[in-house]
């Protein structure tokens, strides 16, 4: 549905590649390790160049549905951004030595959104829902739209239980196209909303997409969401519970999926950094060499990459065409490696993938092997 609200039309801007400094990988995803002021900021430039961001904002849920799900792990990888939202997710990569300064919940963000005015000359955020009850996206539009502080509401759609396929017609993408939505909010459960983003993002002209499946819930007031209490002590999971009872099976297979995460890569990974301190310390062990050959590109990688090699990493990577054909990183000679230098593998898989070009990484030591499956990112040896 197409509801009628008279704001500006935005113009145009140019699309660009903005860097992510504060990439770090965590069970296997990349996190960029950012507040929420700072995740509300992107949406804001977003929106206001008309540049493309696939945010992303993985919990429990996401991690251990990624644990067995490769085509939702790339959904992950394939966003522009990508949040910890999540206290157990918090606490995990602080134990791990991560700089993760806040959870990032969507729920969070939408919120700051909504209740923050916009800036001189900007037009209120025009957001649509795609997913939900029918009753529950109506309600949700009508209580935004009773108090259009940061935010407007120009359209829903409740699309029920199809396929991707049936949820994806010309028809609909253009109802949606229609109303030039700033924000395309999407609930329509994890893995199937993911897949939906990654089918139709191409085609949709809202810069900012996400799925946050709660939001509508919550803007519709039929669930309430926890005290901010509950959730800075990580128990706005038990609060769920008893808004929605129907959810304590979803957490406790996604708790016994994590428990094994942590036993099996968590706290080795911990081990190895209390006993190899310099893994995360030590500067100025690590180079590179580059092996051109056509439209093929060998880097060869020697030392220990950890935060402080990444400099060296950019300097060398502004200067090979990013389109390469064929792209190899050699890890034969690589020592040790930390979450933040895994973080940059992780994009630099997204911006071959975005390309349509593949990335092979080999010869990596037993060690290095191991201190990837600690992360969780063992899967990038092996991915075509």
């Amino acid at each position: 549905m197409k509801l009628d609200v008279n704001t500006p039309a935005r113009p145009k801007g140019l699309l660009g590649c903005g860097s992510r400094p504060f990439v770090h990988a965590l069970l296997g995803l990349p996190f960029d390790l950012l507040t929420v002021p700072q995740a509300c900021e992107q949406i804001r430039k977003a929106i206001a160049g008309r540049k493309p961001l696939f945010l992303t904002t993985p919990n429990v849920n996401f991690v251990a549905a990624c644990v067995n799900n490769p085509e939702f792990r790339d959904s992950v990888i394939d966003s522009h951004c990508v949040v910890v939202d999540g206290m157990p997710l918090v606490w995990l990569g602080r134990w791990l030595g991560l700089p993760v300064p806040e959870r990032v919940a969507g729920s969070s963000v939408f919120e700051r959104l909504q209740k923050t005015p916009p800036r001189a000359g900007q037009a209120p955020i025009r957001v649509y829902f795609f997913g939900g009850g029918a009753e529950v996206a109506r309600l949700a539009a009508e209580r935004i739209n009773a108090d259009p502080v940061g935010m407007v509401c120009v359209g829903y759609t409740a699309p029920g239980f199809g396929t991707i396929e049936s949820m994806s017609t010309p028809e609909m993408l253009e109802d949606i196209n229609a109303t030039r939505a700033d924000f395309l909010v999407v609930a329509l459960g994890a893995a199937k909303g993911q897949a939906w983003i990654q089918h139709n993002r191409g085609r949709l002209n809202a810069p900012v997409i996400s799925h946050l499946g709660a939001v509508v819930n919550f803007s519709s007031r039929k669930i309430r969401r926890a005290p901010p209490g509950w959730q800075r002590f990580g128990m706005e999971w038990l609060w769920r519970i008893k808004e929605e009872p129907f959810l304590w099976r979803r957490y406790a297979m996604d708790a016994a999926i994590l428990l094994r995460l942590i036993v099996t890569g968590v706290l080795p990974a911990m081990w190895h950094r209390l006993t190899h301190p310099q893994v995360s310390r030590r500067v100025g062990s690590a180079s590179i060499k580059v092996e051109m050959a056509g439209e093929w590109a060998v880097l060869h990688l020697s030392g220990l990459w950890n935060q402080h090699a990444l400099t060296k990493w950019e300097d060398v990577w502004y200067e090979l065409a990013p389109d390469l054909t064929h792209l190899t990183l050699n890890l034969s000679q690589v020592t040790a490696v930390d979450s933040a230098f895994l973080g940059r593998l992780l994009q630099l898989l997204h911006t071959r993938r975005a390309l349509g070009l593949d990335l092979q990484l080999h010869g990596a030591s037993h060690s290095v092997r191991r201190q990837m499956r600690h992360y969780g990112v063992e899967y990038l040896l092996t991915k075509p």
